[in-house]
């Protein structure tokens, strides 16, 4: 049986033009984008297709714009009779994720990312940080960083990529000097990240709150494809706990690396990149570099990933 798992890109992955080709051939798409704009309140076709960059790398923009370019793809590979045996998403992603198994409707994934991207830029504003990327250590390499720089400030480990890309998030002072620590502790590269907050650490606690005053009134069902949770690395289904997830994701570590392991063993057979760029494809390879994988962001991927898997 073929086992197809979905995966959905998070923030970082956006790019002015995503999805546009989508749009432009299919009603069914259309009709997604019309129906996230009148639920947010913002024309999320025009900020994709026309940006400016600026306008759609701010968080509150970039997160309905990701979801609903991910899950435009995710409409298109079913119509030509993909369907997911398992969904994951990077940060962000889970959204996406829970939208594709049917966990949660499209409209309230929309409002709900839109209001997390909100609170996320708010609380960034409120108790500014960033975050950076630790290339060639592993994760207890970096804990051991991460504790020690801490005398400066908060710092924690926010991202679990792949082994030997940890990204970290606190506060300027304690960011860079966990940098500094880093360089000079044998990691290939250490590269700040251009972010407009501290996000997976304790200084956007606040959006945490926030998020679980929204999430309170979204219907969330057991999902149809199995999925794997950022906070648990493992596959969770029961709705409260896919609620308690989501919130908690908010200043928890992603940990992709122990998603993708945990797909691996319950033996996905293909996994699909379904939204902008190649980045989670990327990390697969690090992780686990046998495992098969095609690009479905574009229509060309799509139209290319159905005929392959049709023909298996």
């Amino acid at each position: 049986m073929q086992r197809t798992a979905f995966l959905f890109p998070g923030q970082g992955s956006q790019r002015v033009g995503m999805g546009r080709d989508l749009f432009e051939g299919s009603q069914d798409v259309r009709d997604l984008y019309e129906r996230a704009s009148e639920a947010v309140g913002l024309d999320i076709a025009a900020v994709s297709f026309e940006g400016p960059e600026d306008k759609l790398t701010r968080t509150d923009n970039a997160q309905p714009a990701l979801l609903v370019a991910g899950v435009a793809a995710m409409t298109e590979l079913v119509r030509r009779g993909v369907e997911p045996w398992a969904v994951a998403g990077h940060s962000l992603g889970e959204y996406s994720a829970l939208v594709a198994a049917g966990s949660i409707d499209f409209e309230d994934g929309v409002r709900a990312v839109r209001e997390r991207g909100r609170l996320m830029y708010e609380a960034g504003l409120k108790r500014p940080g960033t975050m950076a990327a630790i290339i060639g250590l592993d994760e207890d390499a970096v804990g051991a960083i991460v504790k020690r720089a801490s005398a400066a400030g908060v710092v924690q480990t926010a991202n679990l990529n792949a082994p030997g890309q940890v990204v970290i998030s606190g506060e300027v002072d304690a960011v860079k000097e966990a940098m500094d620590l880093a360089g000079s502790g044998g990691a290939r590269r250490v590269i700040g990240l251009k972010v407009s907050g501290a996000f997976h650490s304790e200084l956007v606690d606040e959006a945490r709150a926030g998020m679980e005053a929204f999430l309170r009134d979204v219907e969330i069902r057991e999902p149809r494809a199995l999925f794997v949770s950022n906070v648990t690395g493992g596959a969770v289904a029961d709705p409260e706990e896919i609620r308690k997830n989501l919130v908690a994701q908010i200043v928890s570590p992603v940990r992709w690396v122990d998603d993708v392991r945990a797909l691996v063993r319950r033996s996905a057979s293909l996994f699909l990149e379904v939204g902008p760029g190649n980045v989670l494809r990327g990390l697969l390879r690090r992780i686990e570099p046998e495992a098969a994988s095609l690009p479905a962001g574009r229509l060309e991927d799509i139209e290319r990933a159905a005929a392959e898997i049709a023909s298996r």
